[in-house]
């Protein structure tokens, strides 16, 4: 059985758009693909991987194509490996959002960040992928294999 590696926005991004740490987010995929490793992110991920495109954009660090044929690279990869059934999408749930509270408040970290490690501890992942170094360190506290990939 593959392991279970858990994606948040910021490693999701570098598989699109090419940053330090856009190897170790492709070597995961490579993985994922050959069927040595199981994807999993949140559904609140689409939307900040969506919004950090945009506003990559408007900084004008991509320009309006650049931006599109991201978007499309990454929605029709995330339906193409769910449909491979390589890939889980944790929903949001109010009780994981409930989860997220306590570590929030210890923290004090945004609900989005929080959301992130209950989701990843929620389906048992063993690889946790963030280009946050705060996050990472955060991950390793709360029990998680993290991987900083910036």
């Amino acid at each position: 059985m593959a392991a279970m590696a858990y994606m948040d926005s910021s490693a999701i991004v570098k598989r699109y758009i090419e940053e330090t740490g856009s190897q170790a987010v492709e070597e995961a995929y490579s993985k994922t693909l050959s069927g040595e490793l199981k994807l999993s992110f949140s559904a609140w991920n689409i939307g900040e991987v969506l919004g950090v495109f945009d506003k990559y954009s408007r900084r004008g660090w991509l320009n309006v194509q650049e931006r599109e044929m991201a978007r499309r690279q990454f929605m029709g990869e995330t339906v193409r490996l769910l449909r491979l059934d390589v890939l889980k999408v944790v929903p949001v749930k109010t009780r994981l959002l409930a989860q997220a509270w306590p570590i929030l408040e210890r923290y004090q970290i945004y609900q989005a960040d929080a959301l992130q490690l209950v989701s990843a501890c929620q389906i048992k992942a063993e690889e946790f992928y963030t280009a946050d170094e705060r996050l990472h360190e955060i991950a390793t506290k709360v029990g998680l294999q993290s991987f900083c990939v910036h």
